[in-house]
């Protein structure tokens, strides 16, 4: 399944509702699935860490769908040639900066 078939598999089911929700309440959705995947990370096994990682990127793409953001299309424009910040595969940012 490519990233876009996810979005849209998320937007078929859940749409509605997560446009009724939202912005605001879906973004509190995320963090807490984002801290659910923290204690997973933490303490779970690892079918936990899938299905809190799965739930993660569910959130994440409701989120884009709320706000018409085409996930696919973003980290292409952002990822795919390379560090956003060296323009490097692998990256060779120094130290510790972002990315």
């Amino acid at each position: 399944m490519t990233l876009s078939q996810f979005q849209e598999i998320i937007r078929n089911i859940y749409d509605a509702k997560d446009r009724r929700r939202g912005v605001e309440g879906t973004f509190m959705w995320f963090m807490e699935e984002v801290g659910e995947l923290a204690t997973a990370l933490r303490s779970g096994t690892k079918e936990q860490k899938a299905e809190e990682f799965a739930d993660v990127l569910a959130w994440l793409a409701t989120m884009a769908n709320v706000v018409n953001v085409d996930l696919a299309s973003a980290v292409e424009a952002k990822y795919g040639t390379g560090c956003p910040g060296c323009g490097k595969i692998p990256c060779a940012c120094e130290g510790a900066e972002k990315p």
